[in-house]
């Protein structure tokens, strides 16, 4: 193990390991817990989830009572769940069961951290109950490395105070780029917007918005090899340019605005008619009392005739060196289980990645429209990852601000951004 981890420290994801972090994360000791019960640890790292995950441990340990499951929460903010994750890994000591998302996959499977879940998989319920692409998320070389969590996909809010000021049609789930584009013109053109207000917002996001409109239009951000990038292919650029392209018609707030204040505090805010958010900000939105009762969503408009959502999500993984295997996989499938499914979706936190219990986020929170999430989530593209997938995205925005801000022309920054980005792919 201590090997292989040694090739995760190569990648960037290490740092130096120190004794506080390998007692902080606890982890898998071999030990049983009082009363003679197998013991197991379960990493996670978001707190408005502890509620869910405890409900499902109570009802794991109701059903298994020679199991006794122990939650170890540690905060995503500034990488500290990975880091902890990682040192523990290094010594031994991880969680037998964590959370896991697919940006950090490969790198873990190179490292040697997670579990081969093949078999298990295989002998459950869950590539019959799951959607192809969430499954396939988490497997490489054919093998399965984690069960399927839950998935975040995009939607379109508007804030329907703006609109009935404006004297604006709502928007609805077939419109198109073009549609939006004259949505927004006719917010600008009303003249009631008021000062500091904007019809939409278009940040440097990728996952929520220039990735979308570059897939649909036929281009591509990493090649299937994982060798080389597309960001002088003229269809990546297409997708990417349209965004920009608002804030030259005076559409959006500018790019260094958006660098200082997020387009979900402006439309938190009343500053936008419209903004896209992943299925993550529901609760927030839902939760805060100046906006709740005034917005709704739709579906994310199509670009060039094509439904253009990104899809991501979590998956809980198994520990390699868990001293506990057996009973951590048998826990881990059974977080995949229709009954743990729906036990977490109805928490309406976020959306349950098994088919048959994606319902129960929208009926949580039934004042909207959230089967815009849903409608067409297995059409929808994963995020493009490899073993650089962090450096390529820190590196893709810094370069792309420069296209956004009017610095240089996008043209310019994606083939400087190609050959930087190339060059990291090739390298160890």
């Amino acid at each position: 193990m201590k090997k292989n981890m040694r090739k995760v420290a190569a990648l960037g994801l290490c740092v130096a390991l120190g004794a506080t972090m390998l007692t902080a994360c606890g982890g898998s000791k071999g030990e049983s817990a009082s009363g003679g019960k197998t013991e197991l640890n379960f990493g996670i790292w978001d707190e408005n989830q502890r509620p869910a995950m405890e409900k499902m441990v109570k009802a794991y340990e109701k059903e298994n009572s020679d199991v006794k499951i122990n939650i170890q929460l540690t905060p995503y903010k500034g990488g500290e769940y990975w880091t902890k994750l990682e040192a523990a890994a290094s010594g031994g000591k991880a969680p037998d069961v964590f959370w896991l998302n697919v940006l950090h996959l490969d790198s873990y499977v190179e490292g040697g951290i997670l579990d081969d879940l093949t078999d298990k998989i295989k002998d459950s319920d869950i590539k019959d109950s799951y959607s192809e692409t969430l499954v396939n998320n988490y497997v490489r070389d054919k093998k399965n490395y984690a069960v399927p969590k839950d998935f975040d996909t995009n939607a379109m809010w508007y804030n329907k105070e703006i609109f009935d000021k404006c004297g604006v049609p709502y928007p609805t789930d077939d419109m198109s780029y073009d549609d939006l584009i004259a949505t927004a013109k006719a917010l600008k053109d009303s003249g009631k917007l008021g000062d500091g207000v904007y019809p939409f917002a278009c940040p440097v996001d990728f996952q929520t918005w220039y990735y979308q409109t570059v897939y649909a239009n036929g281009g591509y951000i990493l090649s299937d090899d994982k060798k080389s990038t597309g960001y002088d292919d003229p269809k990546t650029q297409e997708g990417i340019q349209c965004w920009i392209d608002m804030y030259n018609e005076g559409l959006s707030p500018s790019a260094s605005a958006l660098s200082e204040t997020t387009a979900d505090a402006m439309f938190e805010g009343g500053q936008l008619a419209m903004n896209f958010a992943g299925s993550y900000m529901v609760p927030e939105y839902a939760s805060n009392d100046a906006i709740k009762d005034k917005v709704d969503c739709v579906e994310i408009p199509t670009f060039n005739g094509k439904e253009d959502n990104c899809i991501n999500g979590l998956g809980y993984a198994v520990f390699e060196g868990s001293k506990n295997k057996e009973a951590a996989e048998d826990f881990a499938i059974w977080l995949g289980s229709k009954e743990a499914q729906e036990i977490q979706g109805k928490t309406g936190v976020v959306i349950s990645a098994r088919t048959d219990a994606q319902k129960c986020f929208a009926e949580a929170n039934s004042q909207y429209n959230l089967a815009a999430y849903t409608n067409h989530a297995d059409e929808a593209y994963p995020l493009p990852v490899c073993t650089k997938a962090a450096e390529l995205y820190d590196l893709e925005a810094t370069e792309l601000q420069k296209a956004y801000n009017g610095e240089k022309s996008l043209s310019d920054v994606c083939k400087g951004l190609t050959k930087q980005a190339d060059k990291l792919l090739q390298e160890k």
